[in-house]
């Protein structure tokens, strides 16, 4: 641990950081820099930085931090104290400095794409597709107009993204081909969704469908107007709304002319109980997954939770490559730790969520509220409740727009010949909010 002889920063919210690392509290420190009003000084944040890095054992970034208190005016400090920033995980610390190196240094490809790194990273993606575009003529066309294109279509700037993905030639790399593809396919799907929905900061279903290919069945009624936008914070799932998702999810199908013959399911419980509902709704037989049977909707319910049962990790990798007619419908999909595979289509989009045969919360006989008992029974019971369960959706605060079922079939309608092509790996939620941040 450092001396407390060494010297301290100045500014009176890093030595609150310092004083949390006096403590032995590094998240502290960490939470009081993430909170620090900007500018502050890059040298006195690398003292506080370089003790942290000390306490976690990350020599890299002390040395870095540490290099940079000696040297804060040099770019290749900068550079390098926000290189170990990016890679250890604090990527909005790496910020300030790759600015400033970028500033010091402008024909600097590095430091340049690091700065887009660390902006990507945070999911400001405004501010990478701004600094990209202010340096267009001293760029390469492979990978920063990519980026360029990249990060315009997740700030919501598709009129940016188009004109320069238009300037953007073919790689002369063949490792670039998959992003070209890639990228071809979001803005596909952009002019497909543009067709019957805004895309505008409050369309959901609309960014949701361009980023990833996934088609969104239902928005949440709570908080539209706070910056939700149809995405739901904490909740407490019910068989009612299991319910409308399969009914939705039979919208879609429908209105996309797909005929599955079979149900999936997948190993976790929640998977099973869902997927053994579809079947009843859907009027299919359900079947244990196979990763070759064509013509089949894969059902999950949370696919993260199917990460983590028996054999999850293995079923998952084999949904990237998807046989033919294979659709993968996810329930609960967490918007702040998107699953591993993206889904085809999804009910709602969650921060977190209790399933309804989870350990829901409920009011004991004194008005406390406590944790129940999980729903013990057989999958098939509860299966049986979702089918009986009611269809009217929750009406909710009054405040969010009304999505009747039509609107759905008209979206799925116009995006038919660009869906069930999208990218299998890991996107972001495109949902707007009412930050920085696009995504």
């Amino acid at each position: 641990m450092f001396s407390r002889k060494l010297r301290r920063p100045k500014s009176p919210e890093l030595l609150e950081a310092w004083e949390c690392l006096d403590a032995h509290d590094v998240p502290g420190a960490l939470r009081h820099l993430r909170q620090a009003s900007e500018p502050q000084p890059l040298a006195e944040v690398a003292l506080v930085v370089a003790r942290a890095a000390e306490a976690s054992g990350f020599d890299d970034l002390r040395q870095a931090a540490t290099a940079l208190t000696a040297q804060p005016d040099k770019a290749q400090k900068l550079y390098d104290y926000g290189y170990a920033c990016v890679e250890r995980g604090v990527s909005h610390l790496a910020i300030p400095a790759l600015r400033e190196a970028v500033r010091l240094a402008p024909d600097s490809p590095a430091a340049l794409r690091e700065l887009v790194s660390a902006y990507e990273d945070q999911g400001r993606h405004r501010e990478a597709a701004d600094v990209l575009a202010a340096r267009e003529g001293r760029f390469a066309e492979w990978p920063d107009r990519y980026l360029l294109v990249f990060n315009a279509v997740l700030a919501g700037d598709l009129e940016l993204a188009r004109r320069h993905h238009a300037l953007l030639p073919p790689p002369d790399d063949e490792m670039w081909l998959p992003a070209r593809d890639r990228q071809n396919r979001v803005l596909e799907r952009a002019a497909s969704a543009g067709a019957a929905s805004a895309l505008d900061a409050t369309d959901l279903r609309g960014w949701q469908y361009v980023i990833g290919g996934t088609v969104l069945g239902t928005l949440s009624p709570y908080g539209f107007d706070a910056g939700m936008t149809g995405r739901y914070a904490f909740l407490q799932d019910t068989h009612d709304t299991c319910l409308q998702g399969l009914l939705r999810l039979k919208t879609v199908l429908d209105a996309a002319q797909v005929r599955p013959r079979s149900v999936s399911l997948l190993p976790d419980r929640g998977s099973r109980i869902l997927g053994l509902a579809a079947a009843q709704v859907l009027g299919l037989p359900a079947e244990p997954f196979d990763a070759g049977r064509p013509d089949t909707v894969v059902i999950a319910y949370d696919l993260n939770e199917t990460a983590g049962a028996d054999r999850g990790p293995e079923t998952l990798g084999q949904l990237f490559e998807r046989a033919p007619g294979q659709v993968l419908h996810e329930h609960a999909s967490c918007w702040t730790d998107t699953p591993a595979v993206t889904p085809d289509s999804v009910t709602l989009l969650h921060q977190s969520v209790v399933a309804p045969w989870g350990e829901t919360l409920r009011q004991n006989a004194d008005g406390a509220v406590e944790r129940g008992e999980p729903d013990g029974r057989p999958e098939a019971e509860i299966a049986a409740d979702i089918v009986a369960a009611d269809r009217a959706p929750d009406r909710g605060d009054g405040e969010t727009p009304a999505d009747p079922v039509e609107r759905l079939t008209d979206f799925v309608t116009a995006i038919r010949s660009t869906w069930l092509r999208g990218d299998r790996a890991r996107v972001k939620s495109p949902g707007p909010v009412s930050s920085p941040r696009f995504l």
